[in-house]
């Protein structure tokens, strides 16, 4: 797949030399922008919505991503709100939308072509998601894609050596399912107060410790395990004294108890008790002692993979409750004339929308290998907002139905809460964006 191209003005006016551009603005009119789009020697390679600052900004997807958004589109038409709703109810995983998805490639999205993949970016990744949760699968349609292809496959593209991608990436082409052992009961998201230890030992690392909200950890085959190699009080350096492992499962030395809880019930979630797990030495994802930074590498698209499941939400919430609200007759006319269920409607959409193209960014600077932590944390604050608003109001405009099970807004509204608590906390996020962003001092 070629990369869209990015061009400033002076490549401009050196392509198309006998054109006088002199007195085109780096903001430039309609007519001018379509006129240079025209004279370009590669159209499709172009495509232009607008000049600003000089750079031109591409809004409009290529062949493969609109094929990406079509497929998941009418995968998600084939389960839809009431496939979920039995499969949360009676607590079931769903085998065949996963094959679904697999067999359509979206396991494989991220990694590359001579492992099986599409070697496309998290910015497909995130369309794939987007159009899989707002038109019909909800949180499902980002959760088992971040599960396996995010916390397994980018993990492994970014960090793993030759040997480890031939072992696994082609596998979880092929349908392999993964978690990630971060979290633990006493660290929560200060990852690096991380307990679990890896002690090396004749060639091999003996781990001991403890996970919680694992997900997917029951029926994962492969774990990316977050453990500490440098006791915090001899690391040289604070963010320093972890180290990733590639962990296979099932395993003797590892116990997975699932969690009661109160949604996603399509998908259990589990603390994980890990005892005197003996692993290679070789396993070892990337460089001894230096795991907080290889993680960042996961955690950002963990987080627009959530910002993306809160955009499709969102959406589908407010489909969901617009169909209803030109319906529903009360007082002789429908109650979506009236302005008190549009405006709430209306507001959400607007913010979901602004939103949406502040995670692409995020995606788009990951994927040209860019810092993106400010991107990716504002655009799950700003997600998030507009997901929560919309479910509300949408559960708003259903009145009584709104909170029952055959309506589905109920369960949207289970998953839409979730994500302001996971992958981090709202308040986290925003504390990301004092210090990071705006320079404000440290706050925890």
């Amino acid at each position: 797949m070629r990369e869209p191209r990015v061009i400033d003005y002076q490549t401009w006016r050196t392509e198309l030399h006998s054109y006088d551009f002199q007195n085109v603005p780096k903001i430039a009119e309609t007519c001018a922008l379509v006129f240079m789009k025209e004279l370009i020697s590669e159209p499709e390679d172009i495509l232009v919505t607008e000049i600003l600052g000089g750079k031109i900004l591409d809004f409009e997807l290529n062949v493969e991503q609109k094929m990406i958004v079509e497929t998941a589109s009418e995968i998600a038409q084939d389960f839809g709100p009431e496939y979920w709703r039995e499969k949360d109810k009676k607590h079931e995983f769903p085998e065949d939308f996963w094959k679904v998805l697999v067999e359509n490639g979206f396991s494989g999205i991220v990694i590359p072509e001579k492992y099986g993949g599409s070697e496309m970016g998290m910015f497909e990744m995130i369309l794939a998601m987007e159009a899989l949760a707002s038109e019909g699968c909800g949180l499902a349609g980002t959760w088992f894609l971040c599960l396996t292809s995010v916390f397994g496959s980018l993990s492994i593209v970014k960090h793993g050596n030759d040997s480890q991608k031939e072992e696994y990436l082609p596998r979880i082409s092929k349908g392999m399912e993964f978690c990630l052992g971060l979290t633990e009961p006493d660290a929560g998201t200060n990852t690096l107060a991380t307990k679990t230890t890896a002690v090396p030992k004749g060639g091999e690392y003996v781990i001991n410790g403890e996970k919680i909200f694992i997900s997917g950890a029951d029926r994962a085959e492969g774990m990316i395990l977050i453990t500490r190699t440098t006791p915090s009080e001899k690391a040289p350096k604070r963010t320093l004294g972890l180290s990733l492992f590639l962990v296979d499962l099932p395993n003797p030395a590892i116990e997975v108890v699932p969690i009661e809880k109160h949604g996603i019930n399509y998908s259990k979630t589990c603390e994980v008790f890990i005892s005197d797990l003996r692993i290679p030495e070789e396993k070892m994802l990337g460089e001894r002692d230096k795991g907080w930074y290889l993680i960042l590498d996961t955690l950002n698209p963990e987080r627009m993979s959530f910002s993306a499941a809160s955009v499709g939400i969102g959406l589908l919430a407010i489909k969901k409750a617009v169909e209803y609200a030109k319906e529903r007759k009360v007082f002789r006319n429908p109650i979506g004339s009236h302005q008190a269920i549009q405006f709430p409607l209306a507001d959400a959409k607007a913010k979901i929308e602004a939103a949406r193209l502040l995670n692409y960014r995020a995606a788009w600077l990951y994927d040209k290998g860019q810092p993106c932590g400010a991107e990716a944390n504002m655009a799950k604050v700003a997600a998030v907002e507009a997901g929560f608003q919309a479910v509300y109001h949408a559960m708003q405009t259903f009145g009584g139905y709104g909170y029952a099970l055959e309506y589905d807004v109920e369960r949207w509204w289970r998953e839409i809460n979730l994500i302001r608590l996971a992958p981090i906390t709202h308040q986290m996020a925003l504390a990301f964006v004092g210090e990071h962003v705006l320079g404000l001092p440290k706050s925890y």
